[in-house]
């Protein structure tokens, strides 16, 4: 009787191991969350979905397990269901990813082992929060000239890119923590202001994105990150040659006016398209600029200069912005009294043979093309002249 009893009993433990999902674990000891329920959230496609909750012991400890994903995936582990504390994760399968940390600060304040990807996460979780700090500590200056602070944000901006790219994005591009850079985003005070996917704000940068997607479609051909990686960039390239054909069309149509100019139609910070024809009776200084660029702020300043100077007496200025992020665009122009455009795609370079940034055109006010960089010793002379 007791052999057949075991043997039953031996059967039912291997159907219920047989039948049981595999699973990873989340395992730790968090400081200051004695006695306190802890949620395990996964990151899905639709948003956050809570998967299981559990009470940590009398000594902060506490264990939670979810069932292993197909492919790297986000999870969040929160102290309390308000996530005022939590924790960024990724977990590949079946692995035992172990948190210790303290509170309060706990995004700030743990420690993970048992998830290389994880650990990368925090490093990138930290860097994004003191670059979230700074950027409200420059917004919040108000003893900065406001070109002096866009000319510090970007550099600030172009130094985060530049070190997430080189040092993640770049180094593991199937990685879950690749993928967590780019879907960094960054907050502002103002409201008018968007938040946006912070590497590369409202625009897509075909590097990383195109670096990142390859590798995911490669390694994980049926994982929905891959899928949603994939069909960004296909939207980027799309847009990319949307932009192109309507250039063509334009420059087709209406290549050169009545009055020899190659006529541009771009939009300005609100949306509006504006064109060179329109500035018809003024002197056009006609200005290609990239913003992203080091010397951009000390450029600013002198073409600030330049139109409190001349304004007056019928000088515009028409400027167009071929930097591949809009949102830095906006940043950087939203103090300039003139006209600025933006044309990521870079076809108003190529109808005026432009072959590097910064260049720039003067237009007399019949609204002709008179002169580009390289004729003019002397841009106030020039610009005298034309008055």
């Amino acid at each position: 009787m007791r052999q057949y009893i075991y043997i039953v009993a031996t059967a039912a433990l291997a159907l219920a191991s047989c039948s049981r999902e595999p699973a990873f674990t989340v395992e730790g000891t968090i400081e200051g969350a004695q006695d306190s329920t802890l949620y395990l959230f996964h990151r899905s496609m639709s948003g956050t979905v809570l998967l299981d909750s559990t009470t940590a012991d009398g000594s902060g400890h506490f264990s939670i397990s979810g069932s292993a994903p197909t492919s790297p995936d986000l999870y969040v582990l929160a102290v309390g269901r308000q996530g005022r504390e939590y924790v960024n994760f990724s977990v590949d399968s079946t692995e035992t990813v172990t948190i210790n940390g303290r509170m309060p600060g706990l995004a700030q304040h743990y420690s993970v082992s048992g998830s290389p990807s994880s650990e990368q996460i925090r490093l990138l979780s930290q860097m994004h929060s003191q670059l979230q700090q700074r950027v409200y500590d420059l917004e919040d200056n108000t003893g900065m000239a406001p070109l002096a602070m866009l000319d510090s944000l970007q550099r600030m901006l172009r130094q985060y890119k530049d070190t997430v790219m080189r040092n993640y994005i770049v180094k593991e591009p199937q990685s879950a923590y690749a993928y967590f850079a780019l879907m960094q985003k960054l907050s502002h005070r103002y409201p008018e202001l968007n938040n946006d996917i912070f590497i590369l704000g409202d625009s897509i940068d075909g590097k990383a994105y195109r670096a990142v997607a390859t590798c995911w479609k490669q390694f994980y051909p049926e994982s929905e990150r891959a899928q949603q990686l994939w069909n960004m960039v296909e939207r980027y390239i799309n847009n990319k040659r949307k932009v192109a054909a309507q250039q063509q069309r334009l420059l087709d149509e209406d290549r050169i006016n009545v009055s020899n100019i190659i006529d541009l139609r771009l939009p300005d910070r609100k949306g509006k398209e504006r064109t060179l024809s329109e500035l018809k009776g003024q002197v056009v200084l006609l200005d290609f600029h990239l913003f992203a660029s080091p010397e951009s702020g000390a450029r600013m300043l002198k073409m600030r200069e330049l139109y409190n100077r001349y304004h007056d007496r019928g000088l515009e200025i028409y400027q167009v912005s071929v930097d591949q992020s809009e949102f830095e665009w906006k940043q950087a122009a939203a103090s300039l009294p003139w006209i600025t455009v933006f044309d990521p795609s870079g076809q108003s370079c190529l109808n005026y043979n432009v072959t590097s940034v910064p260049e720039f055109f003067l237009i007399d006010r019949d609204n002709a093309l008179q002169m580009r960089s390289s004729q003019m010793d002397d841009l106030d002379k020039a610009i005298e002249s034309l008055l």
